[in-house]
C-alpha cells in the first residue's frame, strides 16, 4: 500500500501530465496548473515554521486541490496520465539517488576545501 506522500507525489505528477494532454479541458488545465504550481512552489500560504499550522496547507490544501482537479479531468485521460506518471516515477528514481549523491559529494569537497583554507590561514598566523 503506497504511503500518503508517495500517492500525493503520483497524483501531482499525473496532474502535471494531464496539464499538457491535448484532450484535457481548458478549465481543468487552469486548475491543474494552479495545483501543480502550488505543489512545487517554495512559498506556502502558511509558512512551515509556524507550529502545527505550518504543515496544514501541505496536509489539507494540496490534497483538496488534487481531488478537485481530478474530478474535472475525464477518466480516460486521467488513467492514461496516471499510468505514464507511474512509469516516469519508477524510472527516474535511480537518477534522483545519483543526483543526491553528487550534491553530497560537492558539499563534502566544499567543506574539505574550507577546512584546508582555515587550517592554512591559522598556521600562518
Amino acid at each position: 500500500m503506497p504511503s500518503f506522500v508517495h500517492q500525493l507525489k503520483l497524483e501531482t505528477a499525473t496532474l502535471s501530465l494531464a496539464l499538457r494532454h491535448p484532450r484535457t479541458p481548458w478549465y481543468a488545465k487552469v486548475m491543474a496548473l494552479a495545483v501543480v504550481a502550488y505543489a512545487f512552489s517554495p512559498i506556502d500560504l502558511i509558512p512551515d515554521f509556524v507550529p502545527v499550522l505550518g504543515y496544514l496547507d501541505d496536509a489539507l490544501i494540496l490534497p483538496l486541490g488534487v481531488w478537485l482537479t481530478k474530478r474535472l479531468i475525464p477518466g480516460d485521460i486521467l488513467a492514461e496520465c496516471r499510468a505514464q506518471a507511474q512509469v516516469e516515477l519508477q524510472t527516474t528514481q535511480s537518477f534522483r539517488w545519483v543526483g543526491a549523491l553528487l550534491v553530497v559529494l560537492l558539499w563534502g569537497v566544499a567543506i574539505a576545501l574550507t577546512v584546508m583554507v582555515i587550517l592554512a590561514v591559522t598556521r600562518k598566523a
